[in-house]
């Protein structure tokens, strides 16, 4: 059984609280900050035996469809035609506002169904507000308190007849054959988190792929402030896009709510399979694109390199030599990361960058078997032996690959110790040419080799 339930309601009403309480888990961010949430963000939620999918949206205000809260509006009305029933929370401390008034006015309008939230519930202070939720003529509030998970066995009475009415439309649809659910991927799908700094492009690069206007997007920077994820498909390929906020230096960041955001948006690389790094191509590769890439290699994610707003360009051939040989001396140690060349705007070559997205996962999945790595450890120690260490040469006697995503490799070694980084860097740079390994971290552990003769007394002679 599952059914999608959309939060709404005005700003700082406890949405996010509600949608974190109902996920299980700190999924959505929550500030005592009005108007955190600008996209909606959807989970799967529980209570008790009832599962569902849940929507948390943003503010509902009364603006110019131009402005930002215009846009975050339009954004909650999309949500909203997607649920199944809603929950407008107030905030009971409050009392009912002439705000929340006339949205609950629209959504009477609307088709549908509206289940009213009395939010803040906990000890005496939201009676009275309680109270005044009965005049919003959308049927008894719910009074629960979101921090504190009181009220949920009440919400869950509310929502039954909802389930149990998608459960026999469900049920109706499979009698019928028009079920669309199909065998579940049994790895998953591919998680690609979309990174860079404030105002690249990062959301339109979202909404273009997904060929709808699922995003906030607009000229003002910051507007993404949570981790974005959203399932879509490309040639077959199940997807989970997550689109993230902009991330700036350290140092210039001050606010409390932006920190938390960045924090969000290393929590999406370090889920990611692939991660593509988004650039200005009018500013590629400044300092902070570097310690973001380097960031991204270091959680051992798989890197694309992605140049947005390449229709910009006056001499695009130089501009994409010059990329090319700065990522390639700033970031030695993933030679190759795949570079390609976009403009979300206009949808310029965003099947070129899926392709490269898909190609480089596979590497970062790939496999090599220990018969063939043992031959290649043993055609490079010959071409270029180890160097001595206190006068005696270090010996690798076996190899093997240990996991992958991404590729690591074992190697024992008579002195793992005096194997100097020079010679890894050598068989890491082997290993990329040799095996196709290229544009994706590569790890090699070192270990002690077991002497046979360990243990053993020694024979007098």
């Amino acid at each position: 059984m599952s059914f999608t339930i959309a939060i709404v309601g005005r700003p700082n009403v406890g949405k996010s609280t509600l949608f974190n309480r109902l996920v299980g888990k700190r999924l959505a961010l929550v500030d005592d900050t009005p108007g955190v949430t600008r996209d909606w963000r959807e989970g799967e939620g529980r209570i008790a035996d009832m599962s569902f999918r849940v929507l948390d949206t943003a503010g509902l205000e009364d603006a110019a469809e131009e402005t930002l809260a215009g846009r975050m509006s339009r954004q909650t009305l999309q949500a909203l035609a997607a649920a199944d029933v809603a929950l407008l929370l107030i905030d009971a401390r409050s009392g009912v506002t002439p705000v929340d008034e006339h949205f609950a006015a629209q959504l009477r309008k609307g088709a549908t169904p509206v289940i009213v939230v009395a939010n803040k519930c906990e000890g005496r202070a939201g009676v009275a507000g309680l109270t005044e939720a009965f005049a919003l003529g959308l049927g008894d509030p719910v009074a629960v308190s979101a921090e504190h998970g009181e009220g949920m066995g009440d919400l869950f009475d509310a929502l039954r007849p909802h389930a149990d009415e998608a459960e026999a439309r469900q049920s109706a649809a499979a009698r019928a054959g028009l079920s669309e659910a199909g065998d579940a991927e049994e790895a998953g799908p591919l998680q690609l988190a979309i990174v860079g700094r404030p105002n690249v492009g990062k959301s339109t690069l979202v909404n273009r792929l997904l060929g709808a206007e699922r995003l906030l997007t607009g000229p003002e920077a910051g507007i993404t402030r949570d981790s974005i994820a959203v399932d879509w498909q490309f040639r077959g390929h199940p997807i989970r896009l997550i689109d993230t906020a902009g991330l700036r230096r350290r140092a210039r960041i001050s606010e409390k709510l932006e920190k938390l955001s960045g924090s969000d948006a290393m929590r999406a690389v370090r889920y990611a399979h692939v991660v593509v790094l988004l650039l200005d191509a009018e500013a590629p590769l400044e300092k902070q694109d570097l310690t973001i890439a380097r960031q991204v290699v270091d959680e051992g994610r798989a890197l694309v390199v992605a140049a947005n707003k390449w229709d910009l360009i006056r001499d695009p051939k130089a501009a994409l030599r010059g990329l090319q040989e700065r990522l390639a001396d700033s970031l030695p140690q993933v030679r190759g990361v795949p570079v390609v060349t976009v403009s979300a705007l206009e949808g310029r070559n965003l099947e070129k960058l899926m392709h490269a997205v898909i190609r480089v996962y596979d590497v970062w999945n790939r496999r090599v078997p220990t018969a063939k790595l043992n031959e290649w450890l043993a055609f490079m120690t010959d071409a270029h032996p180890p160097p001595l260490a206190a006068g005696r040469r270090v010996r690798l006697r076996y190899m093997t690959q240990i996991k992958t995503r991404p590729p690591t490799f074992a190697i024992w070694t008579s002195r793992p110790d005096a194997l100097a980084d020079s010679y890894i860097r050598y068989l890491v740079n082997g290993l990329r040419e040799d095996f196709g390994l290229d544009g994706v971290p590569l790890r090699v552990n070192l270990r002690k080799g077991k002497n046979p003769y360990e243990g053993r007394a020694r024979k007098r002679k």
